[in-house]
């Protein structure tokens, strides 16, 4: 009789259809530090079972706007060789507080403020009392300077 459990392993593309993403995103998480595969003795990756808890919680930080490397220093905080438990993401969940908490507060008052700058009719960054009060960013010169592009 057969073993009904699955195994404790996975192919690369046994994972990915499970988990959801193409394989080209698992090596770029495995080239970033993010997740981990062991190796057969030809070479190919083995995912352990416990790596799509990891995976899913890439994939909703990744869509929340987290950076990668954000997202590589709290995976670092779990345990390696075993299924992370309650408190182990009780762990991660502390040392985004503040940082989520201050993106709610930023999206709060966005909304907030959104109706009234559309409202107002201006619809010009140069003088939108949201994005760039005052126009102190037109005293830079041109170009995106919150977003780094000159």
């Amino acid at each position: 009789m057969s073993d009904p459990r699955p195994a404790p392993h996975m192919t690369i593309s046994q994972f990915a259809r499970r988990a959801g993403v193409p394989t080209s995103t698992l090596r770029f998480y495995e080239r970033q530090g993010l997740v981990r595969s062991a190796r057969t003795s030809g070479n190919q990756r083995r995912y352990a079972r416990d790596t799509l808890r990891r995976v899913s919680f890439i994939r909703v930080s990744q869509r929340l706007g987290i950076p990668l490397a954000a997202i590589r220093e709290v995976l670092d905080l779990l345990p390696e060789g075993r299924t992370p438990t309650p408190e182990d993401w009780a762990r991660v969940s502390e040392h985004w507080y503040e940082d989520l908490t201050r993106r709610i507060e930023q999206l709060i008052a966005l909304r907030d403020a959104l109706t009234d700058c559309i409202g107002c009719g201006c619809l010009t960054l140069e003088r939108c009392q949201l994005a760039n009060p005052y126009d102190v960013l037109g005293e830079k010169g041109p170009g995106a300077h919150r977003l780094g592009i000159r």
